[in-house]
């Protein structure tokens, strides 16, 4: 092997390290916010549509959170809602417009950080280890999966509302 040929590899290795380099094999979840998931059911076990227009509030809203949850949501048989990182547990205030009732639900949990990588937001995962709620409209709260994670294909809550609503 001549030098000319020697200097070319050794000017191309650092370009193709580069290269190499700046490529990064962890991916961050495209929606990496952790949620709960909530079903409405009736006594049966099959699925319940709620008429009436549902609000839930937090009782632990900060300047940056928004105490409204969920806003005057009708005819839906699940929802959503986001999970409080640091408290170890979450009181929420469901409305129920047109029955102008109001259950707290109030949810005991654990809270664990979870790293993907330094390039992706930080997270946290919960484990609900108790419900307790008040019995207005709600009949009862079952939990069904007690990890909360970016999985949202599982309900975490069966709600269970009053059959006299």
């Amino acid at each position: 092997m001549n030098i000319r040929r020697l200097r070319h590899i050794w000017g191309v290795l650092p370009v193709i390290f580069l290269i190499v380099s700046a490529c990064s094999s962890v991916d961050c979840p495209m929606n990496n916010t952790v949620l709960t998931v909530y079903q409405l059911h009736k006594a049966n076990g099959v699925v319940d549509t709620l008429k009436d227009s549902l609000s839930v509030i937090s009782f632990q809203h900060t300047p940056e959170r928004d105490p409204v949850l969920l806003n005057k949501q009708a005819n839906f048989s699940e929802f959503y809602l986001q999970v409080s990182y640091q408290h170890p547990q979450d009181s929420l205030f469901f409305v129920f417009q047109k029955a102008e009732e109001v259950d707290t639900v109030v949810i005991q949990k654990e809270n664990r950080s979870h790293f993907e990588s330094v390039n992706c937001n930080p997270s946290f995962f919960h484990t609900i280890t108790q419900v307790d709620y008040t019995k207005h409209m709600i009949d009862s709260i079952v939990i069904k999966n007690r990890e909360v994670t970016y999985d949202r294909s599982k309900a975490h809550f069966y709600i269970y509302l009053r059959a006299d609503r």
